[in-house]
């Protein structure tokens, strides 16, 4: 990456200690970094990940300013985390639930005001103090647009206004034939999981106001609507699967689009704005541009601004509520805007510089930007996306080599045995309407030729059922990884769905240890995806034993993922983050 505020997509750890204590109601401490600066206000502010890295860079500025309001100084110190894990930190056990070690802050910069009111829910749900119930101001915003290849997206251009429905409603079996370019064949795009998401959950929010031809005002009674729950239905239906992070879909398309394959079968993304921007400058892609930029559509009917809200909480008491108002105007001051601007933002007014606009071949203005819903509407979006998401069929493969209960975790259970629990509790997040199948896989298994077995076959989901399965697997043998890929690519392939996403899941602790099958080249060539019928393979690696650069490889070749779960407390994070792709 070009520069460390451009990594904003990874997580963010607390990188100052401080001590301090209270002195006239206000915390303070002494800082050797600008001078003796005892006497300044702390003032914890967290941010979400995506400008983190910007925010504490200008923190520092700030902090080095010598800058005062009125005869006092601040010292900020910023933590990055995710809008929604904030949001739940907020609302209950800060230091339990963020797990970033920080104070509880005094001001919140999540992704979007769609947050604030979620956890101004949270908080009348649970008889607590409100915490954000008023208006904001904003220190950036980014409109969502639909990304997409420019050639595709130029064509579609010369085809007049289109909508929502008009570009991610195309038919999954017509796709492109319907704008008289068959030989692009289907048109799948890729959107985040709205409970995970802001953009997953601004993009799910603005099909509903395309549904409804309403820019503002959706209701409850909006989202019972057939004809509303239909149009929402026939989008979803198009998408290739589901992400916890908008940029592993902009990373898969990168790769794809500079390694000059077929790795990807997205026709479109739907992003921020400002994500197209560092797409377009490499920054996406180890600082190398793509060979095919993307670019920017807005659909006629509008779209949701995401506008990145300054929040002071209501635990900041009056000499923080004073520095909290003097860092939001720094913030909001030209030279500070400009630095928002060099990483694909709009200004704190919802201005474009030129240099956006030309790179992500956009709009000057974004056209009509729909008004957020109630908090309540929201919800309700939430609650309804279950039943209205495109399902899947999930082949799950799990590893029991003998290693997995030879070695334990900790001192205490198998890694099968954790590895296991762990699924059980992740298959949670799935719909009943998916439809989940088991396999089991090593070198050896009792009385069979082959080094993996079916233990449930691709059927309707049954939470019990599985888990009586994956209880019952008995470990013994090596590694047969390769051999089980390829094997369980083919069985999907062989049971392929047009209607559901078709992909596998495999847990595994260790590498390849079958010589019959040690070739990965010759693996990666025979899964490699095919864009018309995407079959995507996605890993979890959860033993340090595991090689993960191999099964890196193996999912980026059928346009899926990798979790890294090496560290066993990381492994129900893992399988939150890759069910939720489901």
């Amino acid at each position: 990456m070009a520069s460390r505020r451009t990594q904003r997509w990874l997580p963010v750890a607390f990188a100052a200690t401080v001590g301090f204590a209270l002195i006239a109601g206000s915390y303070t401490y002494v800082s050797t970094v600008a001078g003796d600066r005892s006497g300044c206000v702390v003032l914890d502010v967290v941010s979400s990940t995506e400008k983190s890295e910007l925010v504490k860079d200008l923190a520092e500025r700030y902090n080095g300013s010598r800058r005062r309001f009125g005869d006092r100084c601040a010292d900020v110190a910023v933590t990055g985390l995710t809008s929604g894990q904030a949001m739940q930190a907020l609302a209950g056990d800060w230091g339990a639930l963020s797990g970033t070690g920080s104070p509880r802050p005094q001001v919140w910069l999540p992704t979007s005001t769609l947050w604030t009111g979620q956890l101004q829910l949270l908080d009348q749900a649970a008889g607590h103090q409100v915490q954000t119930g008023g208006e904001y101001e904003s220190i950036a915003n980014s409109p969502l647009v639909i990304a997409m290849p420019a050639a595709k997206a130029r064509y579609l251009q010369q085809q007049g206004p289109l909508g929502w429905g008009d570009i991610l409603g195309m038919s999954g079996e017509q796709g492109w034939a319907s704008f008289g370019k068959p030989e692009w064949k289907r048109f799948t795009f890729g959107k985040d999981n709205p409970n995970l998401s802001t953009s997953g959950l601004a993009a799910t929010i603005a099909t509903y106001y395309a549904a409804t031809n309403t820019s503002s005002d959706l209701t409850t009674a909006d989202l019972r609507d057939p004809k509303v729950t239909r149009f929402v239905r026939q989008i979803e239906a198009n998408v290739s699967h589901y992400s916890d992070d908008v940029v592993d879909l902009l990373r898969g398309l990168a790769e794809a689009d500079l390694a000059g394959n077929a790795a990807s079968d997205l026709s479109a993304i739907v992003t921020q704005e400002e994500l197209v921007y560092l797409y377009n400058k490499g920054e996406l892609s180890g600082g190398r541009a793509p060979n095919e930029p993307l670019v920017a559509m807005y659909p006629k009917e509008g779209t949701f601004n995401l506008d990145h809200p300054y929040v002071v909480l209501p635990q900041a008491d009056v000499a923080q509520r004073a520095a909290a108002a003097d860092f939001l105007a720094f913030l909001q001051d030209d030279r500070q805007q400009r630095d928002f601007a060099a990483i694909g933002f709009r200004d704190h007014e919802r201005a474009a510089s030129d240099d956006l606009v030309k790179v992500v071949g956009g709009n000057k203005a974004a056209g009509t930007l729909f008004e957020p819903p109630s908090p309540e509407v929201v919800q309700g979006i939430k609650a309804g996306w279950a039943t209205l998401r495109k399902k899947a069929n999930i082949l799950m493969a799990v590893d029991v080599s003998g290693s997995m209960t030879s070695n334990k975790v900790g001192n205490s259970q198998t890694r099968l045995a954790y590895a296991t629990a762990a699924a059980k509790k992740g298959i949670e997040l799935l719909n009943s309407e998916d439809r989940v199948g088991l396999w089991a896989f090593s070198s050896k298994l009792d009385g069979g030729r082959l080094p993996y077995r079916e233990q449930l076959p691709l059927s309707r989901l049954d939470d019990r059922g599985f888990g009586a399965k994956l209880d019952a697997v008995r470990s013994g043998g090596g590694t047969a990884l390769y051999t089980t890929v390829r094997a369980a690519q083919r069985h999907m392939l062989d049971n392929y769905n047009r209607t559901r996403i078709n992909a596998v899941v495999v847990l595994t602790d260790g590498e390849n240890e079958y010589p019959q099958d040690n070739d990965l080249a010759k693996l990666l060539r025979d899964i490699e995806l095919d864009p018309d019928r995407p079959v995507k393979v996605f890993c979890i690696a959860f033993d340090k034993a595991s090689d993960l650069v191999s099964l890196q490889k193996i999912a980026a070749a059928t346009g899926g993922k990798a979790f890294d779960a090496r560290d066993p407390a990381k492994i129900d994070e893992a399988f939150v983050k890759l069910l939720s792709s489901f």
